[in-house]
């Protein structure tokens, strides 16, 4: 087992990886759809690799809770809005959802790695359709420095991220996380407010997981360990 540093990004890695499929280089991939959920199971090119997705998904476990919950704050915002005719109820009832948006999520977010918080900006696209960037404009000063104090600035991260599964590699993990997740209750369903349909992606990647952004960070982070002693 390697042992890895303990900063933002530096949780170990899972040691149980039973439930995964390790396909040996050269091998063939054959797509086995489940009968339930048609999805097939992932596909690794190495065994340590499995390793590498379950911490993945603990991240995207994490996130996933608070771009849920954003986005139905969102809504409700939105719908309620669509109801209030006079700008200054508009502007008071805008102002107490985001008082109360920034209440949950300030403490939350700011104990977030690096990773997690990327995947969040990311979450807050699929969930509700618009880039977290596209989420605060126009909306009062106050908020928007929130969400470039606790996220932009924290993580050096652009809110103009958007949520690619059929073209960004990571993107594509978080999808496959979440559609494993709601097929077995661990995650409560919120559908995506974004059009692609992610059984067709997955088997036009015939299910491999790739993880190598992850194992070079992590050797990256190791020998920044090792330089320091």
């Amino acid at each position: 087992m390697v042992a890895f540093t303990q900063n933002r990004d530096g949780d170990s890695l899972p040691i149980n990886t039973n439930e995964y499929v390790f396909v040996k280089p050269g091998d063939s991939i054959v797509i086995q759809l489940n009968e339930i959920a048609l999805l097939p199971k992932p596909k690794f090119s190495a065994k340590e690799d499995i390793r590498y997705y379950l911490w993945f998904r603990k991240k995207v476990y994490k996130a996933y809770p608070f771009a849920k919950l954003a986005a139905e704050r969102l809504d409700s915002l939105n719908a309620r809005l669509d109801r209030i005719d006079s700008k200054r109820k508009r502007r008071k009832y805008t102002r107490l959802i985001q008082n109360y948006i920034e209440g949950e999520f300030t403490t939350q977010i700011k104990k977030m790695t690096t990773t997690e918080g990327r995947v969040l900006i990311k979450l807050i696209h699929r969930q509700t359709g618009k880039t977290a960037f596209d989420n605060i404009r126009g909306l009062r000063s106050g908020w928007k420095a929130f969400w470039y104090n606790t996220t932009a600035n924290v993580f050096k991260l652009s809110l103009r991220t958007e949520y690619q599964p059929d073209r960004i590699n990571e993107d594509f993990l978080i999808e496959d996380v979440l559609v494993r997740a709601f097929r077995d209750d661990k995650l409560e369903v919120q559908d995506s407010k974004l059009d692609f349909d992610f059984i067709k992606i997955i088997a036009a990647k015939k299910a491999k997981i790739n993880v190598e952004e992850y194992k070079l960070m992590f050797a990256k982070m190791k020998r920044k360990k090792k330089n320091k002693k």
